[in-house]
């Protein structure tokens, strides 16, 4: 059942002119300067969906041992992020990378650190849930029958999934991925001090977060180049767009072996195409409510955005000491915006504020994207 359901999922690729991704009645709420999402065509958004969804994104039944949710290492007030350096899953295996902000994940043009081949939702959900390496959710061939009719038979969900699914007489595990894809499709981010500022509101941002801005968006520091537009990320993708790239970079965080290597397994999209001059390469994570997901990069191995800052300003990371030695400055691979700057305490100081304006407090705490078992 379960190769089967990936199946479902495996050529899954919304395309911008698949005319009933574009007719749906969902309500975005979205500012006016933010295009539309892409909608899959077979699993376009409704609210009863989004709902059903998020009670199971907090159901920790949904595992195989009943001990983690999805909500267990994506927490709300965390930006559904964690703090973690990396997760544990249910089985006790620690993830090999950070977990990532969920929150906007409807516009990422690409849904993982570094796999170029997985650009829908419903491909990522399927990871935590029914994976392996590492067992994350911990579902298989052997419980997952009992997991789905303990789902089923809870007189909670019986309405949920009536109103999802009205036209259905059976339930199987592609609604569950469906509504859980769904409701991650529309957790949405733009109420920030910075939103505030580009809407017209001139006090919103402190002036240290004004000059912070400043140097963002400067040929000095060069951090807009992969952290653009409205998302401050370069994966982008929405109904505007005729095409879109999956960009990935490497940063220069890692040189172990002096020829560009990075720490098995996460060598980024080199681990998937296994293209030399991709090792090490990974997503440019958004950066609203950056402030709230330490710590940083793809391994969690920067604690303090302070640190993300001084590591960029030399233009990649020098490791001396441990298993994984080795200059990343000089990484062969390393992006070419990577190329070090002088900054100041102060004006990281600034940069740092400008960052903490993109936090969407009222997220953290919206009863829309909170518990419904609490």
């Amino acid at each position: 059942m379960l190769v089967l359901l990936a199946g479902c999922y495996g050529d899954s690729q919304t395309k911008v002119n698949d005319t009933s991704a574009i007719v749906t009645e969902f309500n975005w709420n979205l500012p006016p300067q933010m295009a539309l999402p892409v909608e899959p065509a077979d699993n376009p958004m409704t609210e009863a969906k989004f709902q059903l969804g998020r009670h199971l994104f907090y159901d920790k039944r949904l595992s195989g041992g009943g001990t983690i949710s999805c909500a267990s290492c994506h927490e709300q007030n965390k930006a559904f992020a964690d703090n973690q350096i990396r997760p544990l899953g249910g089985a006790g295996d620690l993830h090999p990378r950070n977990s990532q902000s969920l929150a906007n994940s409807a516009w990422f043009a690409s849904v993982t650190w570094g796999n170029p081949s997985l650009t829908t939702i419903e491909q990522q959900t399927m990871l935590p849930l029914f994976g392996v390496d590492p067992i994350e959710h911990g579902i298989n061939e052997t419980n997952h029958p009992a997991i789905l009719q303990s789902i089923l038979q809870d007189a909670r969900y019986k309405p949920l999934f009536a109103q999802a699914y009205p036209n259905l007489q059976q339930i199987d595990w592609k609604q569950l991925v469906d509504s859980l894809a769904t409701f991650v499709r529309g957790i949405i981010s733009f109420r920030s001090a910075y939103d505030r500022y580009i809407a017209g509101d001139k006090s919103a941002l402190s002036e240290s977060a004004k000059r912070g801005m400043q140097l963002f968006n400067s040929e000095r520091l060069e951090c807009f180049h992969c952290h653009d537009g409205h998302l401050f990320t370069d994966s982008v993708r929405d109904r505007s767009m005729l095409v879109f790239e999956t960009p990935f970079h490497n940063t220069g965080l890692y040189n172990i072996d002096g020829v560009g290597g990075y720490p098995a397994p996460n060598t980024g999209a080199h681990e998937v195409t296994g293209r030399a001059v991709e090792m090490g390469a990974f997503r440019a994570a958004s950066l609203r409510n950056v402030a709230v997901t330490a710590p940083y990069m793809h391994d969690g191995s920067i604690a303090t955005l302070a640190d993300v800052v001084r590591t960029y300003a030399a233009g990649g990371r020098n490791i001396i000491e441990g298993e994984n030695i080795g200059d990343g400055r000089r990484n062969p691979y390393k992006d070419s915006f990577i190329a070090g700057f002088e900054i100041s305490e102060e004006e990281i100081a600034d940069v740092i504020a400008f960052l903490n304006s993109l936090t969407d407090e009222q997220l953290l705490i919206d009863d829309r994207y909170g518990n419904p078992f609490e």
